[in-house]
C-alpha cells in the first residue's frame, strides 16, 4: 500500500550564526591549538554559511560551561518547542485538526527525556489520548527517513490512519569548548538546530511524495563510524576516520535494492532526490555512487549551505524544499538518508500532483 506525504512544516529557531562567528569563537578560544589554520579551512570547506541555534552562541547552553542537566533540560524544552511549531503548521498544511491524528511518529536524539517527544506532543497538541505513539530516541540524522518509514508501516498495518510525522533536534547542545579534535571542531561549524513535521496517510491530502516500498540497512560491524556519548559536560558526537568511507560501502546494498524495487529488473532510475544532506563528503558519495546530476540534489546542497545538518530534520527540510520547485506528476522519486550505525534508510516512489 501506497503512502502519502503531505507538505511538511519546518520551525528554525531564532538565532542565525554564521560560519564566521564560529570560526571566530573558535579561534578566540584555542589560538594556541597546532594547525589551526588548516583546521579552520577544513571546517570552511563543510559548505555550510548559516545555521539556526535555538540559544545565542555564547549562551551557557551552547559555547559556555553549562552542566549536562541544564544543557539536557534547555535542549529537550527547546526541541518541543520547536516540534509544536512545525506539528501545527503541517496539520494547516493537511487540512487536519489533530483530533483526526491517529498516530504519532517522533524521533529526537540530541535531548534526552522520559517520557520523550511523543507524550510531549500528544499533550501540547490536544491529541486525543488512544493514539498510537511510536517514539524513536536515539537515530540522530537518519530519524527523519526512519519516521517516514515508520508511518508507512502504521498506513499499511492499519488502513485509513492518518500519522503525524515530529522530528527535533538541538544539535547546539554538543558544542563543547573542551573538544579540540578536527572532527568536533567540523561538528560545530556543520550542525544546526530545528524542527519538522508532517503528515503521511494512505490517501493524498495535497501534492507530494507517494512512498511506494521502503528500505533499511545496518552496515555490518559498523558501530565504530559513528557515535556519542554522555559526560558531566553534556552530549558528545564522535566520529572515526572509517565515517569517511561508510556511505560509499552501503551503497552495493542500496543498488541491489534499488534494482529489485524498479519493475522488469531495471535500475530505478530517480528524476528527484530528497537526499540527507549530512555533509558534502555524503552527497558528493551519493551522486557518484547512482551516477547522479549535481542538479538533482540541489535541494539537499541548498539545506546544507542555509541550515546546516539538521540531523533527522534534514530530509524533510528537503522534501519541504521540493515542494516549492515540484517535479513532473508521476516523476519517479528517492529518499535517501544515513545515520550513526552506520544505517542507512531510503524510499522510492513518485510525485504525486
Amino acid at each position: 500500500m501506497p503512502a502519502y506525504v503531505a507538505r511538511p512544516a519546518i520551525a528554525l529557531p531564532e538565532h542565525v550564526v554564521t560560519t564566521d562567528e564560529i570560526c571566530d569563537d573558535i579561534q578566540s578560544h584555542h589560538g594556541g591549538l597546532p594547525r589551526l589554520a588548516a583546521t579552520l579551512r577544513i571546517v570552511r570547506a563543510t559548505g555550510v554559511s548559516t545555521r539556526r541555534f535555538a540559544r545565542p552562541l555564547h549562551s551557557p547552553t551552547v559555547s559556555g560551561n553549562a552542566p549536562v542537566l541544564e544543557r539536557n533540560q534547555v535542549a529537550f524544552d527547546d526541541a518541543c518547542r520547536l516540534a509544536e511549531e512545525a506539528a501545527h503548521r503541517a496539520l494547516a498544511h493537511a487540512g487536519l485538526r489533530p483530533s483526526d491524528i491517529d498516530c504519532v511518529v517522533t524521533s529526537h536524539s540530541t535531548s534526552w527525556a522520559v517520557p520523550g517527544l511523543d507524550v510531549h506532543l500528544v499533550q501540547a497538541l490536544g491529541l486525543r489520548p488512544d493514539v498510537r505513539r511510536v517514539p524513536m530516541a536515539s537515530l540522530a540524522c537518519s530519524g527523519g527517513a526512519q519516521a517516514l518509514v515508520r508511518a508507512s508501516d502504521v498506513i499499511a498495518a492499519h488502513p485509513g490512519s492518518r500519522c503525524l510525522v515530529a522530528v527535533a533536534e538541538t544539535f547546539s547542545a554538543i558544542y563543547h569548548q573542551q573538544d579540540t579534535s578536527v572532527e568536533a571542531m567540523i561538528y560545530k561549524v556543520l550542525f544546526g538546530d530545528g524542527a519538522g513535521a508532517c503528515v503521511v496517510t494512505d490517501e493524498p491530502l495535497s501534492p507530494g511524495l507517494r512512498i511506494d516500498s521502503t528500505w533499511e540497512y545496518l552496515l555490518p560491524h559498523s558501530r565504530d563510524r559513528y557515535w556519542a556519548h554522555l559526560d558531566g559536560s553534556g552530549f558528545h558526537f564522535n566520529s572515526s576516520r572509517k565515517a569517511i568511507e561508510a556511505a560509499g560501502e552501503a551503497m552495493p546494498a542500496l543498488r541491489k535494492w534499488l534494482v529489485a524495487a524498479a519493475e522488469g529488473g531495471l535500475p530505478f532510475v530517480p528524476e528527484w532526490t530528497v537526499a540527507h544532506p549530512g555533509g558534502p563528503r555524503i552527497l558528493d558519495s551519493v551522486a557518484e555512487e547512482l551516477a547522479l546530476d549535481r542538479e538533482l540534489l540541489r535541494h539537499s546542497w541548498d539545506s546544507l549551505a542555509a541550515n546546516g545538518n539538521l540531523g533527522g530534520v534534514a530530509v524533510l527540510d528537503v522534501l519541504a524544499r521540493t515542494h516549492t520547485d515540484p517535479p513532473p506528476a508521476g516523476a519517479p522519486g528517492l529518499l535517501l538518508a544515513f545515520g550513526p550505525g552506520f544505517v542507512a534508510t531510503g524510499g522510492v516512489g513518485a510525485w504525486h500532483a
